[in-house]
């Protein structure tokens, strides 16, 4: 009945879906545990009529054409600049930090100084990860990372991992650099927009399609379990193609133990006031319980006399009690990871594709790629 079954409708599921079913002419069972498609990018316009993304704001940017074009297809695109601030010492101030934050948190003759010793170390235009800045010999650039770390990146980074930054891998560290220039944009790449409608009207363009049959609210075990080196459909064995795009420990019933995850509780509140903040987000790294607080309106502008926002507060994931957002970079964490990547090797019709499934952190142009090189891959 069915050539491929992919478990998961985010974006990797959607994308691999769409390929299979338009590019090969493959019959597609497409199987999400949730009530809806689009995963964390799922969105919708709430009770105010403003376009809420219900597990937290999702901002497209890329510098890979392809991928632009590809996604293209399926949406017209709203431009969006995203803008980030920090709350530090009562002041709210660009992120990433760059030339105009060393400003606004410095007096004047301090912060030309420590701008001069920047340029004579770095590129303009340079993104220096904190860590690596704090290994510097120069007494100046000792002061300006330790300033930087302890007022906007530990305790973030605490309250966001429930680690310390030396405990979690330079690969999530990286992601929170200090910017060598002027550019207050939070990203820099050649594209960067939101789908104009949302992102679950791009989904549900790519996967309404004549070879997509979609199952929601469905576990994968209700319809479909492997023994040994056998895969059976609904009672049956199957002899297609599986792609496995959830939490890799649970495709194997966590016989190796459960890989760990950070959650995060989304609440959001109605504002009766036509606006709340300058950007659309404000991170606070050293107040508060909650990271950061996002204005929708300030993503999907429209016309209201009220606001949603939505703070974040991380928390430690629980299964069967909340979502698994990040996996958690420890090398306890990888060595785990690894005794199920193994175990996939035994599987050569089943294939890992995303975040849970290969336990790696993707930006969404990153996952839409990963998406269509594996599709090129088991379709040469």
């Amino acid at each position: 009945m069915f050539d491929v079954v992919i478990i998961g409708a985010g974006l990797a599921g959607a994308v691999l879906a769409e390929r299979f079913a338009t590019q090969s002419d493959k019959k597609v069972l497409l199987v999400e545990r949730r009530q809806h498609v689009a995963g964390n990018c799922y969105d919708k316009v709430d009770g105010n009529g403003i376009l809420i993304h219900k597990y937290g704001p999702h901002l497209f940017h890329t510098d890979d054409e392809e991928v632009w074009n590809y996604l293209s297809k399926f949406t017209e695109w709203q431009n969006y600049q995203h803008h980030v601030k920090a709350l530090v010492d009562g002041q709210a101030v660009p992120l990433p930090f760059n030339l105009n934050t060393l400003h606004k948190v410095f007096p004047k003759s301090l912060a030309e100084r420590l701008e001069s010793v920047l340029l004579k170390n770095y590129p303009y235009g340079k993104k220096i990860p904190i860590l690596e800045l704090k290994k510097s010999s120069d007494a100046d650039l000792q002061f300006l990372a330790d300033f930087i770390y302890e007022k906007i990146f530990l305790h973030y980074t605490e309250k966001q991992w429930g680690q310390t930054p030396e405990q979690i891998s330079g690969a999530v560290t990286a992601r929170v650099p200090i910017l060598i220039g002027r550019d207050d944009r939070y990203f820099h790449d050649k594209f960067q927009a939101v789908p104009a409608r949302g992102y679950t009207a791009l989904v549900k363009k790519m996967i309404f399609q004549k070879n997509i049959k979609l199952m929601l609210n469905t576990d994968f075990h209700e319809v479909l379990n492997i023994h040994g080196h056998e895969i059976y459909l609904f009672g049956h064995k199957f002899y297609g193609r599986l792609i496995y795009t959830g939490q890799l420990d649970e495709l194997f019933d966590c016989k190796f133990g459960a890989l760990p995850y950070r959650s995060v509780k989304m609440k959001f509140e109605t504002i009766h006031a036509e606006n709340f903040q300058t950007a659309a987000t404000v991170n606070y790294p050293n107040d508060y319980d909650f990271t950061r607080i996002t204005e929708f309106k300030n993503i999907h502008p429209v016309q209201s006399s009220r606001t949603t926002i939505l703070k974040e507060y991380p928390q430690e994931y629980v299964a069967g009690k909340n979502s698994p957002y990040y996996p958690l970079f420890t090398d306890e964490a990888k060595a785990a990871y690894e005794k199920y990547f193994e175990e996939l090797k035994n599987l050569p019709r089943v294939k890992a594709v995303g975040r849970l499934a290969e336990y790696r952190y993707f930006d969404m142009d990153d996952v839409v790629r990963r998406a269509l090189n594996v599709f090129a891959e088991l379709s040469a």
